[in-house]
């Protein structure tokens, strides 16, 4: 009797053991698991699930019949297993079921959760969906290829939103706001002309640059009729496309296909595809799926251990901690490879720690070094980790190869960001000189740049060119258009604005870094003064494809510096050495006008030498030039890399706020 008691003692005593939930003093303490199988392993013979919960003390999977609605058929009990997870394995083929985790947590039962490896949901994203990838596949995805890249700054960005792009009545889109509009080919505006995927090819960009198009909270799948707008950086899952933007939400295989149909064909149509990811907040922050894995973890605090908000959005995530880092390396490289995408661009990339970053970057060479990274070099409101660890701005030379955004040739050029009747060079404005030849040599070191009268920052920030992104607007904020007529002088007239408007994207085209536009800016695009669109409805957020007829000159412009800065390697300098060694800046001791000169056929380009004049100012001006015989293939608003005219004078006029470049053979 006394040996039965003993040995269910000690029974009693190893199951208490293994079912003891660990005590840790801190976030750091949590344990890696460094496996590469967190939450659905599928085969038709079984489901291997595995889910990362170290302080639970029980784990359950439920199993559903229905994405959305009615219980739970089957419940099962998880088992402890390494490194802070937990397993289970059901021999049975459970394909086209659906399932959550539900964590207990100092006694108490917390909501259920998809997990935050989720690759497949049903609709509205709250259960995760088992299906089989291979299904996923459209015709001929194994044969898509990345379109060629030599270099970063070969690229030109087109920031589209997937709903703007195609919902508009004058669109000639079947799959208005859908992610297969971006298949559709002849499709045109009300005129006949090009517009969607054939508008892009003809405009020329090298790189669509999709707003958030994973699963987010906002809008309300399960009601496509109500057209709820949102921009999407309300996260909830981080590894599964949105579904409103599919044909068929409540179908976990479709927005995966359509997706990867959508890159297929802007690849097919030799455009890459970068994903705006927001790894740095969640929709919400207690009872997120992240936060319902482990309480707290994922998220940095305040001293008085409320939830930090450098995000503006009520949370931020701790990019530094041991799973959240191994989280966004594993999301990006899964995007890159099971869904081809060519570049990432990080929300309020400040908030991320370098060591973070430089492992994104690390991870996605080991898939092609040619995938772009780039993000904002900056944060929405202060945060508790030491900015000297941050991927802000100011740190970008400690960044492996991955891109910021300046914000120093954005508002050098249209005027502040924040005050929006506060013009910029383009409109007029005096002392702006330096704070444009910032952005001409791509925020890099360069010996004819006084520093201390750039606009916000005081000291070059990046290594290279193809550190930089050169723009004057993006979704945020007013768009070009609106911001040039809300700053305008108080006696410009609208075809002035034209002028502003082609100069400023003159700057941004001919300038060391990478440019990057907002969808619709080729059009002279309006929000109607609108700021923040990002609840706006489509009334004001779509692209009106017929503003391409009425606008013509300006596409035509757009295009034609397009085309400059694709044929033309000199604008595409790769380092800061090249750079320094032949761009030179003139000294034309005229206000409110910046020249220079691209020597020698720098990076293998054709021709000789360039000149580039910006003029700033609302009246004609003379400048001196170096003597050779010039050949003018931009002036007074009209490109023509034919050429428009041959000069040898030595001076010579600049039009009213516009650029003339001339090139010697």
């Amino acid at each position: 009797m006394k040996r039965y008691f003993f040995f269910m003692l000690l029974i009693s005593s190893i199951f208490s053991a293994c079912n003891k939930v660990p005590k840790y003093a801190s976030y750091d303490e949590y344990p890696v698991y460094d496996g590469s199988d967190l939450e659905l392993t599928y085969s038709k013979q079984s489901c291997k699930f595995r889910v990362w919960a170290p302080t639970a003390s029980q784990v359950k999977l439920l199993i559903y019949e229905n994405g959305n609605e009615g219980g739970a058929y089957q419940t099962l009990d998880m088992d402890r297993s390494e490194k802070g997870t937990w397993t289970l394995k059901v021999d049975e083929n459970l394909k086209g079921k659906f399932y959550t985790f539900q964590l207990k947590i100092d006694e108490k039962w917390l909501d259920e959760t998809p997990g935050m490896w989720v690759k497949a949901t049903g609709v509205n994203g709250n259960r995760a969906a088992i299906i089989d990838f291979a299904e996923t596949n459209p015709a001929g995805w194994e044969n898509d290829v990345r379109p060629p890249l030599k270099n970063f700054t070969d690229i030109m960005l087109y920031e589209v939103h997937a709903r703007d792009f195609s919902v508009s009545p004058n669109s000639g889109m079947k799959y208005k706001g859908k992610f297969l509009a971006f298949t559709e080919r002849g499709t045109k505006n009300t005129a006949g002309e090009p517009t969607g995927i054939d508008h892009l090819k003809e405009l020329g960009i090298t790189h669509v640059h999709l707003l958030p198009s994973f699963d987010f909270s906002s809008v309300d799948e399960t009601k496509p009729k109500d057209n709820k707008y949102n921009w999407g950086y309300d996260p909830l899952n981080y590894n599964v496309p949105e579904g409103s933007y599919s044909t068929d939400p409540n179908n976990p295989v479709t927005r995966i296909k359509e997706f990867k149909q959508m890159v297929q064909s802007l690849h097919q149509a030799g455009i890459r595809v970068i994903m705006d990811v927001v790894y740095n907040h969640t929709a919400i922050g207690k009872n997120s799926h992240l936060d319902l894995l482990a309480p707290g973890y994922f998220y940095r605090h305040n001293a008085d251990s409320t939830l930090s908000n450098a995000s503006g959005c009520g949370n931020e995530t701790a990019s530094e901690r041991g799973m959240m880092r191994k989280f966004i390396v594993e999301s990006v490289v899964y995007w890159a490879t099971e869904y081809h995408v060519d570049g990432f661009r990080f929300d309020l990339m400040g908030i991320h720690d370098i060591e973070t970053m430089n492992a994104v970057r690390a991870a996605l060479d080991k898939v092609d070094q040619s995938i772009f990274i780039y993000g904002e070099g900056w944060t929405a409101a202060a945060s508790p980790l030491d900015e000297g660890l941050r991927a802000v701005k100011k740190n970008a030379k400690e960044l492996d190869n991955i891109a910021v955004f300046s914000d120093d040739i954005r508002d050098a050029l249209k005027g502040s960001w924040m005050h929006s009747q506060i013009p910029g060079f383009v409109s007029g404005i005096d002392s702006l000189e330096e704070a444009v030849k910032f952005g001409v040599v791509g925020a890099t070191q360069h010996p004819q740049v006084d520093y201390s009268k750039a606009l916000y920052s005081k000291a070059p920030y990046v290594n290279n060119p193809t550190q930089i992104i050169n723009y004057v607007s993006c979704h945020d904020d007013m768009c070009l258009v609106d911001k040039l007529r809300e700053s305008k002088p108080a006696d410009a007239t609208d075809d002035e604005l034209v002028r502003f408007n082609k100069l400023a994207q003159t700057v941004v085209f001919t300038s060391q870094g990478i440019p990057f536009i907002y969808a619709g800016e080729e059009l002279y695009r309006t929000k109607k003064g609108i700021h923040n669109t990002f609840q706006s409805p489509d009334s004001i957020n779509r692209i009106d494809w017929n503003f391409k007829t009425t606008h013509r000159d300006v596409f035509d412009y757009y295009k034609g510096l397009i085309a400059l800065r694709k044929g033309h390697s000199a604008f595409r300098i790769p380092t800061q050495e090249l750079t320094q060694e032949h761009l030179k800046f003139l000294n034309l001791l005229v206000p409110n006008v910046v020249g220079f000169t691209l020597n020698n056929h720098v990076n293998g380009e054709v021709w000789k030498d360039v000149l580039v004049l910006y003029n700033g100012n609302r009246k004609p001006v003379r400048v001196g030039i170096p003597a050779g015989e010039w050949n003018v293939v931009c002036h007074d608003g009209v490109i023509n890399l034919s050429g428009i005219a041959q000069v040898s004078d030595t001076i010579f006029t600049v039009a009213p706020s516009s650029a003339s470049i001339l090139y010697t053979k």
